[in-house]
């Protein structure tokens, strides 16, 4: 009898997530050209974990979605889709130095740390740029994105939304929090 690890699904979740990610891809074709579902899920199916984070995704509002296939290593990329930032990961302050500097209202996670509890990686800016190519995200929420470290060492951080028919990237204090900020994470599969 084998145990499972804490990031991995059971099979009816699973069957249930493949359903949800295949629904999706059938619906949003023009997100990934060209591929078919049966070589994204023989994939899936082998990969336990990333699967578990897919899943965290989904859970956590993402509506994760193939949005690319990196040509060099053959990867499927995946990416919170969700129209607004994922409802399940707001309220959040960028890192783990920054929630704990708070004196007073401390959230309950940051987002660093949270993308890593989940296995993925939070959007970088040209990634960020990149998914609003194939739709229009953020335009009533904003998304923390990969902040350089030159800006993180001097307090801030930032964070991007769509308005005005353009992508705006601004800067905040790493440690500000807001009930319509959260963060938009990749998967490579």
């Amino acid at each position: 009898m084998s145990t499972k690890t804490s990031k991995e699904l059971s099979s009816e979740q699973t069957t249930e997530l493949l359903r949800i990610l295949k629904d999706r891809f059938e619906k949003n074709m023009t997100r990934h050209k060209d591929v078919k579902w049966e070589n994204v899920s023989a994939k899936l199916n082998v990969s336990a974990e990333k699967l578990w984070s897919l899943n965290e995704m989904e859970t956590t509002g993402g509506e994760p979605d193939l949005i690319a296939v990196d040509e060099k290593t053959e990867e499927f990329i995946f990416c919170d889709c969700s129209i607004e930032s994922p409802k399940g990961r707001r309220s959040i302050c960028y890192d783990r130095e920054a929630q704990e500097s708070r004196k007073e209202f401390k959230p309950a996670n940051n987002a660093i740390d949270l993308a890593n509890y989940m296995g993925i990686e939070i959007l970088d800016e040209e990634e960020y740029k990149n998914l609003q190519k194939l739709g229009r995200f953020d335009t009533k929420s904003s998304s923390w994105i990969k902040t350089p470290s030159d800006i993180r060492k001097l307090g801030g951080a930032l964070f991007a939304d769509f308005h005005y028919g353009r992508v705006f990237v601004y800067y905040n204090g790493a440690q500000s929090y807001y009930a319509v900020r959260g963060f938009r994470g990749v998967l490579r599969v």
